[in-house]
Order: C-alpha cells, then sequence, then structure tokens
C-alpha cells in the first residue's frame, strides 16, 4: 500500500499543535584540494565547499543534445494527497506545491482509496475521512496549484457504478474534465498471496477477479466518459508478489491481469518504492529504473499486442521509504534523479507520497535530523520530544523535488546524458526557448566533484553560466553566474541545474532526433512465498518477500503474532520495492517490518496512521 495510510483503527496521536493531530505515514542510510582551488579561480566552482570536504578526481559528463528522449508531459511532476490529511487543502501547502511545479495532484490518498466512499465522503474499515477534503474542495486545491487529478475509484469496497457515478459528476455536472482513474490502489495486497493491507470485499481475490471487474468498471465509466483514461493496478517487476503464482491461479498476477484486460486499458500503474540499507545504497536506486521499465514494456508487448505502444506507465507512488532518509539531504537528492530517470523511460507522471504525513521516530543522517515523514511539507508534529519545524515547512525533499523547475518545464525536450561516475548523475533537457539545461547531482556527503562537460549537437555561449542550486541546509534555491558550461565544482550533496544559452542561433542544435529506445534487460523475476495475512485492517500489511526468499520461513508466521495489531510508532511500508541484491523479508512482527538483507537484519517502523483531526 501507499507507505502511507492511517487506515489502521483510530487511536490516540500526538498532538502538534491545538486543534491538530499528527498525520502518520504509511511505506521502504580537510581542505579544499589543489586541483579544486584551481578549478574555482579559473571561473568554474559552483559553489563554496564545506569545511573539511575535499574535491573527488574530475567526473566527465557528457550530453548529447540531439538524442531526444520524449517530452516532459504535462502531469509529469506529481503528488499525493489524502482524505485524512486535515492540511491538505491550506493556502500555504497550494503555493508551496505550485512553486514546486507540481502538476499532478492523486486523490483520495492509497490504500485508503478502496475504503473511501466520494459521495458520502465515508471511509469503510475503520479510517476515517477529515472534515474538508471532499472531492469539490480538493479540486478547488488542484486548480489553484494548476495541476490535473488522477484518482484512484474505490475498487475494495465499491461498485463499477459508484465509480461511473463519480466520472459523471466530475466530468459531465462539474466540468472537472478529470481524465487519468485508476481502479484500486494496491490490491495485490489483498490477502490473496498471504499479506493483506487493501481491503476488498470481493469474494474472489485472484487476479482474474480483478481483470474481469476492471473491465466492468471501465465499461461503466467511459459509457459515460468516452475520453477517460483507465488504469490497472500492477506489481513492480523483480518485487513481492511479482513471479509468485497463488494457489488456483495459472499465472502472476502482472501476466494474468494483462491476459485480460492489455486491450483494453489506458495506463498502467508502478508504486516504487526502492530499498537501500544506508543512503549511499538508495540514491544509486534510479539507475535500475531502466531495467524495470523494460519488462513492464515487455509485459504489454506480449499482452496488449498492437494497443501496447499506447498503453501508458504511470509512477503513482513513490518516495525513499525504505531507505534511513525521508526528510534530510539524502530524499532532496533522491528525488529530482527518481522523477527524471521515470520520465527519460516514457513514465507519463510521477507521485511523490506525498503532501503532509508526520514524523516518525527521528534519527541521524549525515549530520542531519531526519524526522522520518514522507510528507515534503512539516505538520508540526513531535516524535519521541523532537519536534518538526513549523507546519508547512518544506522539508529538504520539497526542495529537490522544486529544483526540478529549474531543469524543465511541460514541452521541453529531454536529451540523452551520461555521467562516467555513478556518484554524480545528470539530466539534461532542451527547452522550449532553445537554450538547454542540465542538472548535476553530487551524492557524496563529504566531497566536492570536479565535473568536466561535453556536448554534442549544442554549443553553449562561453564565459560564466547562470546556476540554480541546493545545497545541504539551504531552505532556498540559489541563484548565482558561476562556472562554465565545460567545467563546474559541485558542493557536497548538492543539486547544480546548469541553464546554458546557445553560442549563436547559427551555433544552436538542430532539433534533436528521437533517441533508440532503452535497451536494459529486463529483470529476471523471482518468485518469493507469500506470508501469512497480518491484522486484516487496511494498513497493517505483512510484506512478503520480494527477491530471494523463497523457503525461507516468513517472520510474521513461526514463533511471530501475524495479527498483532501495530502499535502507535509503526508504520506501513509500499507495495513495490525494487533493487534488492540479495534475500529481502518483509514481514508484520509486532508492529514492525523486518527486513533481511543478506546476514544483515534492519527493523523499520511500520507506516502509521496518517491524519490531521480537529
Amino acid at each position: 500500500m501507499s507507505p502511507d495510510d492511517p487506515t489502521t483503527a483510530a487511536r490516540p496521536l500526538q498532538q502538534p499543535e491545538p486543534g491538530g493531530r499528527t498525520h502518520r505515514r504509511g511505506r521502504t542510510r580537510r581542505r579544499i584540494a589543489a586541483g579544486a582551488v584551481a578549478a574555482l579561480l579559473a571561473g568554474a566552482g559552483a559553489g563554496a565547499l564545506a569545511p573539511g570536504a575535499s574535491a573527488a578526481p574530475t567526473v566527465a559528463v557528457t550530453v548529447d543534445a540531439g538524442a531526444a528522449l520524449g517530452t516532459v508531459p504535462s502531469g509529469a511532476v506529481g503528488l499525493n494527497t489524502a482524505v485524512y490529511d486535515t492540511y491538505m487543502n491550506d493556502s500555504s501547502a497550494a503555493s508551496l506545491m505550485k512553486a514546486a511545479g507540481v502538476r499532478q495532484l492523486r486523490f483520495p490518498g492509497g490504500s485508503v482509496a478502496d475504503a473511501y466512499h466520494w459521495k458520502t465522503h465515508t471511509v469503510t474499515g475503520g479510517s476515517w475521512a477529515a472534515p474538508g477534503t471532499d472531492f469539490d474542495h480538493f479540486m478547488a486545491t488542484a486548480k489553484a496549484v494548476g495541476a490535473q487529478p488522477i484518482i484512484t475509484a474505490n475498487y475494495g469496497s465499491g461498485t463499477a457504478q459508484e465509480a461511473a457515478d463519480w466520472v459523471k459528476y466530475a466530468n459531465v455536472d462539474k466540468g472537472y474534465g478529470v481524465k487519468y482513474w485508476e481502479i484500486g490502489n494496491e490490491i495485490p495486497g489483498n490477502g490473496h498471496y498471504g499479506s493483506k493491507w487493501e481491503v476488498d470485499t470481493h469474494a474472489d481475490t485472484s487476479p482474474t477477479a480483478y481483470a474481469t471487474n476492471l473491465l466492468a468498471y471501465a465499461k461503466a465509466m467511459k459509457a459515460v466518459d468516452p475520453t477517460v483514461k483507465i488504469g490497472a493496478v500492477l506489481t513492480t517487476p523483480g518485487s513481492w508478489p511479482d513471479g509468485i503464482t497463488a494457489r488456483g491461479d495459472n499465472a502472476d498476477w502482472n501476466r494474468t491481469v494483462l491476459s485480460i484486460v492489455g486491450k483494453s486499458i489506458d495506463f498502467v500503474i508502478i508504486h516504487w518504492y526502492p530499498t537501500g540499507a544506508g543512503t549511499a545504497d538508495i540514491l544509486n536506486t534510479p539507475a535500475q529504473i531502466p531495467g524495470t521499465t523494460a519488462a513492464v514494456r515487455s509485459l504489454l508487448n506480449a499482452y496488449a499486442g498492437p494497443h501496447a505502444a499506447s498503453v501508458e506507465i504511470a509512477i503513482t507512488e513513490t518516495d525513499s521509504a525504505m531507505s534511513p532518509a525521508q526528510t534530510s539531504q539524502t530524499a532532496a537528492l533522491f528525488a529530482p534523479d527518481t522523477y527524471m530517470s521515470w520520465l527519460e523511460q516514457g513514465a507519463v507522471n510521477v507521485d511523490w507520497w506525498d503532501l503532509h504525513n508526520g514524523p516518525g521516530k527521528p534519527t541521524i543522517v549525515n549530520g542531519e535530523t531526519d524526522y522520518q515523514d514522507g510528507g515534503v511539507l512539516s505538520v508540526g508534529g513531535c516524535s519521541g520530544g523532537t519536534c518538526e519545524p513549523a507546519r508547512e515547512t518544506p522539508f529538504p525533499s520539497y526542495w529537490g523535488i522544486r529544483s526540478l523547475t529549474a531543469l524543465a518545464q511541460p514541452g521541453d525536450t529531454m536529451v540523452k546524458s551520461s555521467s562516467a561516475n555513478p556518484s554524480v548523475a545528470v539530466h539534461a533537457v532542451r527547452t522550449a526557448n532553445g537554450g538547454l539545461n542540465v542538472m548535476l547531482i553530487n551524492k557524496d556527503p563529504r566531497n566536492a566533484a570536479q565535473v568536466s562537460l561535453s556536448y554534442t549537437g549544442y554549443t553553449p555561449a562561453p564565459g560564466t553560466v547562470t546556476t540554480v542550486s541546493y545545497t545541504k541546509g539551504a531552505t532556498a534555491l540559489t541563484t548565482a553566474a558561476q562556472g562554465t558550461a565545460a567545467g563546474q565544482t559541485l558542493p557536497p550533496y548538492s543539486i547544480t541545474t546548469l541553464q546554458l544559452k546557445p553560442a549563436s542561433t547559427a551555433g544552436a542544435a538542430t532539433s534533436p532526433s528521437p533517441a533508440a529506445p532503452p535497451t536494459a534487460t529486463a529483470p529476471a523475476p523471482t518468485a518469493a512465498a507469500p506470508v501469512p495475512s497480518a491484522a486484516g485492517t487496511v494498513g497493517s500489511r505483512a510484506q512478503a518477500a520480494a527477491a530471494g526468499a523463497v523457503g525461507r520461513p516468513a517472520q510474521g508466521s513461526a514463533g511471530a503474532t501475524p495479527n498483532a495489531k501495530p502499535t502507535e510508532t509503526s508504520t506501513a511500508g509500499g507495495l513495490a520495492f525494487t533493487g534488492m541484491s540479495s534475500a529481502v523479508l518483509y514481514s508484520a512482527v509486532g508492529g514492525l517490518i523486518a527486513i533481511g538483507a543478506g546476514s544483515v537484519l534492519v527493523l523499520r517502523g511500520r507506516r502509521r496512521r496518517g491524519a490531521h483531526a480537529k
């Protein structure tokens, strides 16, 4: 489920301020070298280095401005919102989202969507909906932000008619023009594979039943508005329960669902919560995105026939929850790299989890307090004697997302770029006015990075260039004129975007030509044994093995208490996890998720009830 929901039974929450409740979340750590001094003196520096930092060897970055990777979609940069978020419609939050370039908002929020009834603004199964967070209020916020909505229809406890009525109300009665409609949230978490966190009241919880019912939803909804786009829930290739064939089934979830609906749907839905034992691990996971995309495309080609090319991929949940960092600088660096990596592979949008969430158990990550809060804006909550900054204060994850405004706008053209060292990530975009923007992300928390850049298909103007940067500890983006198009010094743990102008009209590149389709090898699915279901309430799920755990006893089965109710400090992890290099095991153990990677066992709190009630 969404590392998100509060959908467990109501329980007392800490009070961040009078009249508000903490939103608990649900989801997966010397001096400047002589070379750096020389580069700075030459005008190639992108900012002062942090005390004690040293420069690493020069990293070669290449940009092929003539090789297009696609156009930035209108709703590329998205964010999740939820009906249990009392602060969802704060005007200050709307202003901050708009400034960050958020152009898509997902509603009504993760697993709660499969329990939410839009007409009555009520929730089945023990969760709740905050006052003033109904559909019309959400749409008012979306309009203020300038964002298009993506709606998750209630599959778990709803009906095709309820969904069709929602389409009629939204697009016929109110004229909202909602195009994207997901059918359910994380339906494979309905207990069919052993673990249950998603509400699903259908007698048959199999992938065949989901696919058959999805066709009924699509028929009813498109009868009201033929222009709507219908999306089907998939499991992330290589992640639980991908590759598992449950009793009574002939194939796993993805193959079963797509064999039935592949030629009828408009998009597929992936939730991507990559795991990382440390901060360096999580920052390297975007490199896995091409392989994951290739696996999804392979499935579509196999089951959607000629229609496959038109089926879009939407990443409707992602964040750095399954790492040590969620609000500190690591999350800031992870965010734009993740967004751009998915968009470059053809995703139609990426939605971060989420707007507000609430603090977990604070920790120190690379010298910074990390509040373990999946929201991009603070709710001002307290946990373990540590309090977040004032409500609506942007976390570094927010500034990481906002950094994308310096790189790209809808309609710009993404172009091919590469780095000779994975410690520096690069993304490049040709702008509508003929410019070229290059984002450079230095993943080293201690050392500056010397970068030399070369270009094909574009000749940058000489002299210093405009840069927009976000550095560790900053509370804003910084614009400066520094360095050159050929050389930059990146501060440790920073995001720096070069905004280049062409040397002249004659020197500008011709229109980019489409790049060859990605050739990444699809990851081979590894079947994992399902674990017994955890507590049957929404949001109290136990995670099964994502890779290599076949034959391993699931914690939460023998010797554990699979039906134990999560504690107040527990949180719920995301459905889709990628990038496990060895056996990874997820299960409910006394309200915690146990993650076993090789010989390492890490206990992470599961996502908690997310609510800001009055």
